[in-house]
């Protein structure tokens, strides 16, 4: 991985105009299950419309069932899918501000707690999964993409997204590890 690569910014990605037009989120209103990164929902749309632009990136949850993103965008078409998404939330809930507010060791907390997350997820799959309704089938295999993004790619991502957090913070080369115990 080159180190142009490790740096990508997510967010020089948005169109002229956003985050203004679409992004209104804010992070007193995160909902917990959103994976670190600069986009985040706080309040947003319950009408489950997020997976019908960025399927592979947006889920619903919480305790409204609101949108939540579950992967960060690693392509410019990515983030233009959450763009997509952002501008169809009535309540303006999502948001781009992460960078400025995730810190590492925020990062690395909920990469510790990722076993509720799990949990969760699980919580909600038997019943999505036989569900009459075909938008929450849809959505339970959001719950295993994401089930499985956890144990299979979110560890790595993070480690390039701490390593974006620190070596903007620092401008230095950064320990990106999860682990907060030194050895």
């Amino acid at each position: 991985m080159t180190y142009e690569e490790l740096c990508w910014e997510p967010i020089a990605a948005l169109p002229e105009g956003e985050p203004e037009m679409s992004f209104g989120g804010r992070w007193e209103d995160r909902l917990w299950l959103n994976v670190p990164g600069p986009f985040y929902t706080g309040i947003a749309d319950n009408c489950w419309t997020g997976r019908l632009h960025a399927p592979r990136h947006v889920l619903y949850g919480g305790e409204y069932l609101g949108e939540y993103v579950y992967r960060q965008p690693t392509t410019t078409a990515e983030v233009l899918n959450l763009v997509t998404a952002a501008q169809e939330d009535p309540y303006r809930g999502y948001a781009c501000d992460g960078d400025s507010r995730w810190t590492p060791e925020a990062v690395r907390n909920w990469w510790r707690d990722r076993g509720r997350v799990t949990e969760y997820l699980e919580s909600l799959l038997p019943g999505w999964s036989s569900s009459d309704r075909s938008d929450e089938r849809e959505a339970a295999e959001g719950l295993r993409d994401f089930a499985a993004y956890i144990t299979e790619g979110l560890g790595a991502d993070l480690r390039k997204y701490l390593f974006r957090l620190e070596e903007a913070a620092t401008r230095r080369a950064p320990d990106h590890s999860l682990s907060s115990d030194k050895q």
